[in-house]
């Protein structure tokens, strides 16, 4: 009965081999995350006496790979919730967070856990593919709303309540008239400098209702297209 821990970061991961009663029969040590290091660890892994279960915390996107690998060399793999890895052992008053420390806690976990380990079962190429695009899909969307309430903030500060005019900012074509304004009239001298006719004209159609004859003559004439 044999629990590896393995503490997965970006670059490299710690594993630590335990048996019960505190037995150690590897200590933490460093595995880099190329083809070879990691068919390497498994065989390591294999040539322990025993049965042998690998544990890992499902976190970020790292322990998918090496999780795969492992699974696909015939070793059980078994994927824990992180939450239950912090949990674990809380009560010690001392608090030691090291790569190291880490591995040996999630081995210690593996043995108290033994018989409710589940078996790591890979996705299938099609839906890891789908995976990877949504989640990199959800971090394009979070990149630009942030990018776009930075705008709207600096916006703000040189032209407090500009967006309030514009008659409905996203055009048909998913593009945003404010943020065309911002682009050609990044700084108020620009506004002040520029021609009346170039700065303040605004086309007859697409005008808005609520949109007052004095507003319109603030406007540059793409905010109410």
């Amino acid at each position: 009965m044999n629990a590896a821990g393995i503490d997965v970061s970006s670059s490299k991961s710690t594993v630590a081999v335990l048996r019960p009663f505190g037995e150690v029969i590897k200590l933490p040590f460093d595995v880099p995350h190329s083809a070879e290091e990691l068919a390497s660890l498994a065989e390591q892994l294999k040539s322990i006496e025993g049965e042998t279960r690998v544990v890992m915390e499902h976190t970020g996107r790292y322990y998918e790979s090496i999780a795969k690998v492992l699974h696909e060399a015939g070793l059980y793999v078994s994927a824990v919730n992180p939450l239950l890895i912090k949990e674990y052992g809380n009560n010690s008053l001392r608090k030691v967070k090291t790569d190291k420390a880490d591995a040996m806690k999630i081995a210690k976990y593996a043995l108290d856990n033994w018989s409710e380990l589940r078996d790591y079962t890979p996705m299938d190429t099609i839906r890891y593919d789908l995976k990877t695009m949504n989640r990199q899909f959800q971090l394009a969307i979070k990149q630009k709303t942030a990018a776009a309430n930075n705008l709207i903030a600096l916006q703000e500060q040189s032209f407090p309540g500009i967006r309030k005019l514009f008659d409905s900012p996203v055009r048909s074509d998913g593009t945003q008239k404010w943020v065309d304004f911002t682009h050609d009239f990044w700084h108020t001298d620009y506004v002040r400098s520029g021609s009346l006719n170039t700065l303040l004209s605004v086309t007859a159609s697409g005008a808005s209702a609520t949109v007052t004859s004095s507003a319109q003559r603030k406007l540059p004439r793409y905010m109410l297209w």
